[in-house]
């Protein structure tokens, strides 16, 4: 079921979280994580990376602590992985998605 939502941190940036069709051809939705310095950049971070159709309306489904502590330790500070393998799978940076196969 998509859906997302967002987390105000102390400094002022956000934390989305958004659950979308899994933009590669795999079945099922994909949950991403952007942090940014605010909802709108986050946003246009998804949108550069060819997911055009991205809207956050709501705060249906927030991220949780951990998935919060995951994006803020990666350098990109852009994650995803299968929403159906949540809790067995590790977190991915957003150009292994989008890679095209060789």
């Amino acid at each position: 079921m998509p859906g997302g939502g967002y987390c105000k941190l102390p400094n002022g940036s956000v934390v989305v979280a958004l659950s979308l069709p899994s933009p590669a051809g795999r079945d099922g939705t994909v949950r991403f994580l952007v942090h940014a310095a605010n909802r709108a950049r986050a946003l246009t971070r998804l949108r550069n990376l060819g997911l055009r159709a991205v809207y956050l309306r709501g705060n249906a489904a927030p991220p949780t602590p951990d998935e919060i502590t995951a994006v803020l330790h990666h350098p990109d500070g852009l994650l995803w992985r299968p929403d159906q393998d949540a809790t067995r799978e590790l977190w991915h940076p957003a150009r292994a998605l989008l890679r095209r196969p060789v």
